[in-house]
């Protein structure tokens, strides 16, 4: 199966319950992103790989104009419930891949993605898109899952996450996320990270994970737990196993000239 077809078999299955989770929909952690952003009133924003809405109808009300593009359309149609469910005018929503966004060069004032760069099999590729269709001084956020500088121990963290959520490819550490992101005309303004525990069982949950892949994601967080093998420090709270989601977010200004890409 090719890597979208998988992206939309999982984020089909997953669509109601991952629009629901907690860490997606969490208003506060997306109004400190809109902080973070600081788009203009008369911005126009390009959400990548927009999922349920949550990011491009926060943007939307203190934006001029949104427009969401995702691969999956079960997703889609959840967010345009809500943005009618809501009466937000200024907002669209549309199927694309962002391998090749449908939009020109320039059209945005901001560019935004979170929590996809990790489901990308070539996240270079659509850090390209989203530095192309930003106008030259314009802003292109990403905040995403991070993994270990260590090789071995990101290695061992994406194996879990993947067994987890097929579409998963890989948390990219810190570091190269930065350096992808200047490799494509973007310089940084502005970082931040953060963490926060995530409960095993909801995140497996969540995904709809089958059994035997549950047991054997499971079964590696437990060893994690005991041999500190992926820097996501698992551990045990009134008898419940969580690991720490370590989130990057990374505000980039895109420069006049762009390197071949």
């Amino acid at each position: 199966m090719e890597h979208k077809d998988l992206v939309r078999d999982e984020f089909t299955r997953q669509a109601n319950d991952y629009a629901a989770s907690p860490q997606i929909k969490d208003r506060d952690r997306i109004s400190k992103l809109l902080a973070q952003v600081a788009p203009a009133p008369d911005a126009r924003v390009l959400d990548v790989a927009s999922g349920p809405g949550h990011v491009s109808l926060a943007f939307a009300a203190v934006c001029r104009e949104v427009v969401g593009v995702d691969l999956t359309e079960a997703p889609l149609k959840i967010a345009e419930q809500a943005r009618q469910d809501r009466g937000i005018a200024n907002a669209r929503f549309q199927l694309g891949d962002v391998d090749h966004i449908p939009f020109d060069d320039g059209e945005f004032d901001v560019v935004v993605c979170r929590f996809a760069v990790h489901h990308f099999d070539k996240p270079r590729k659509v850090i390209a898109e989203m530095a192309r269709t930003c106008r030259i001084g314009g802003t292109v956020a990403i905040q995403d899952l991070i993994s270990s500088e260590n090789p071995d121990r990101a290695e061992y963290y994406n194996r879990f996450e993947k067994l987890r959520d097929t579409s998963h490819t890989r948390a990219l550490p810190l570091s190269e996320l930065v350096r992808v992101m200047g490799s494509v005309g973007l310089e940084m303004m502005r970082f931040s990270s953060d963490q926060f525990d995530n409960p095993v069982e909801r995140w497996l949950k969540t995904s709809q994970t089958p059994p035997d892949r549950a047991a054997q994601a499971r079964a590696m967080i437990e060893r994690d737990l005991i041999e500190d093998l992926s820097g996501v420090t698992p551990k045990r709270v009134d008898g419940e196993l969580y690991f720490t989601f370590r989130i990057a977010t990374v505000v980039a200004r895109k420069l006049g000239s762009q390197p071949g890409v």
